[in-house]
């Protein structure tokens, strides 16, 4: 059997694309809504329904049901990665708020190295000269535009070691099996409600409004822990940034 034909195969077997799409339709909404959640209003949920439902269709053509992945679970990364890609085509950021992200980053790096625990915002705020006002407002709008970064690079690093059969070579496999301990390290050493609102939002798929209700905070103030947790874990990850050529404003360490 040819790759072609081994691809009209697999995608037999989930169905036509309009029975996948019926299928799975809601999965992708989901997912879309998530994501939607801890974006600028200006990203809009219909486009990344759109983006979330050719990679649904593209997840069933490459299916490999026997490498022991579920079908939901291998098609979940495809379409959050299709709705990451949408969003990153879309450049809806202000180069400003990179700037600022990066500002952030680099402060809490400079604080943590100097003191050896993790930052407050007290200490981040006074190194970088502004309010403590002017720091949350930093975060939460640097969250906004900057948070998906998270998914993506957990994606392009993860992603794809969750799926078995995803063709990664020995190298591959290693930096995969090597970024994920490092990450978990950076969590594992993140103040608690950070690490509670990482767990709620990635773990158990809370979005940022659940999150409040939970922790009895407003969604804003979610928003900003999610976010601070975010700047520490790319100052803590920084030995991770991929030096390709590209804009750095788009990738996490």
């Amino acid at each position: 059997m040819n790759m072609t034909a081994a691809a009209q195969y697999r995608a037999n077997q989930q169905g036509s694309p309009a029975e996948v799409v019926e299928k799975h339709g809601e999965l992708v909404r989901r997912i879309a809504h998530h994501l939607a959640a801890r974006l600028p209003a200006s990203v809009e949920i219909d486009d990344l329904v759109q983006a979330g439902m050719l990679g649904l269709i593209e997840a069933a053509r490459n299916f490999q049901s026997d490498q022991g992945a579920a079908f939901e679970t291998y098609a979940s990364i495809r379409i959050r990665g299709a709705m990451i890609d949408e969003i990153r085509r879309g450049d809806w950021v202000p180069r400003s708020v990179h700037r600022r992200y990066r500002d952030l980053v680099a402060a809490t790096r400079e604080v943590e190295q100097r003191t050896g625990q993790a930052a407050t915002a007290q200490q981040v705020a006074a190194e970088l000269g502004v309010s403590l006002d002017e720091y949350h407002a930093m975060v939460e709008n640097s969250a906004r535009g900057q948070l998906v970064s998270l998914d993506a690079h957990m994606e392009e690093h993860d992603g794809e070691a969750r799926v078995a059969g995803a063709g990664a070579g020995p190298e591959r496999a290693f930096e995969q099996a090597a970024f994920r301990d490092a990450l978990a390290g950076a969590i594992e050493g993140l103040p608690e409600r950070e690490r509670l609102v990482l767990s709620l939002y990635y773990e158990q798929e809370l979005n940022l409004r659940e999150i409040g209700a939970v922790l009895g905070v407003s969604e804003s103030r979610v928003c900003q822990i999610h976010g601070q947790a975010a700047v520490r874990l790319r100052a803590r990850l920084a030995d991770w940034h991929r030096d390709d050529g590209e804009d750095d404003d788009h990738h996490l360490p």
